[in-house]
């Protein structure tokens, strides 16, 4: 069983890069597919559209994500150090909604 220090814990920062969340949080499978997706248009923040990846996401933030034909909007509810498994990326949004 793994130690409590060797899983992803919540972070107490307020500011994490977009790209780095978006992977943090399984949005997508790799951090440069995380990149691409926000530098091609298909991520919104708040309702208006980012395209550099290394926005800071606060808590709070609205993101609106264009992904494999269907459109997810989150909302940002913490920050992880690191890449954990889908339990510990599912405590940093809250799904708003999926429209196809």
């Amino acid at each position: 069983m793994a130690s409590e220090g060797a899983r992803s814990r919540v972070t107490t920062t307020e500011r994490q890069r977009l790209d780095k969340w978006l992977w943090h949080a399984r949005v997508v499978k790799a951090r440069t597919s995380a990149a691409e997706l926000v530098i091609t248009g298909h991520v919104r923040i708040n309702g208006a559209r980012e395209t550099s990846p290394g926005h800071a996401v606060k808590i709070g933030d609205v993101l609106t994500i264009a992904l494999d034909r269907t459109v997810r909007v989150l909302k940002v509810t913490g920050f992880n150090e690191r890449r954990g498994d889908a339990a510990s990326a599912r405590v940093l949004y809250q799904e708003l909604g999926t429209r196809n």
